[in-house]
């Protein structure tokens, strides 16, 4: 934020310098790309001079790395209050996260775009040059995996590896191609193939007797 000094000149900075440099972050690096993003245009963004910028930040890959950090803290507390809702049966738990993604109202930037996901558009401009936000994407997309895996387990799935491994690719590919086409139709085909996919994977209940 701009204060006004005593002899009336503008200075950049202030309290809340680094939550501004992030939230600038997370708008532009998900709506622009982060490869796109200079550092001269975040700091216009985020109202902070380049030094301020430089004191909260070392270098441009450390705020990307926090930003994605950022943006998987929150997502897995999303997921969390999702499948811990009250009365979700396991095959249901497994169909939700389809849902939620169905049912996205907004990006990470606070309003809804096709960009996709932040993580998987970081892992691809990010190759061959951001080791540690490569292997930061590795460990989440890993660890969505192993989630949907140990619930496909409680459901009753006579192969849940493979099911976990299946559900992963449909929530991929699903924002990947929203981001290809612009288009949300992606995420809601998802749902219904997941729904399919599910319901072929789980034993059938046997007949009421």
């Amino acid at each position: 934020m701009e204060t006004e000094t005593a002899a009336g000149t503008r200075q950049r900075g202030g309290r809340g310098a680094r939550e501004r440099i992030l939230r600038a972050a997370a708008k532009l690096f998900y709506e622009e790309g982060i490869n796109a993003t200079g550092i001269a245009r975040l700091v216009e963004t985020a109202e902070v001079s380049t030094r301020t910028f430089y004191q909260h930040f070392p270098t441009k890959n450390a705020l990307v790395e926090e930003y994605l950090r950022t943006y998987e803290a929150h997502m897995a507390r999303r997921i969390e209050q999702n499948l811990n809702r009250e009365g979700l049966s396991p095959q249901e738990q497994l169909l939700s996260l389809f849902t939620m993604l169905a049912e996205a109202t907004s990006g990470p930037s606070g309003r809804m775009t096709n960009r996709g996901c932040p993580l998987h558009n970081a892992a691809v401009e990010a190759a061959g040059h951001m080791t540690d936000v490569h292997e930061l994407i590795r460990h989440h997309k890993s660890g969505i995996t192993q989630q949907l895996t140990d619930i496909a387990a409680r459901a009753g799935a006579g192969d849940p590896d493979r099911l976990g491994r299946q559900l992963n690719v449909l929530l991929e590919g699903a924002t990947a191609l929203q981001t290809s086409l612009d288009s949300p139709c992606p995420r809601h085909d998802a749902l219904e193939a997941a729904r399919t996919l599910i319901a072929h994977a789980l034993p059938t209940a046997p007949p009421a007797t």
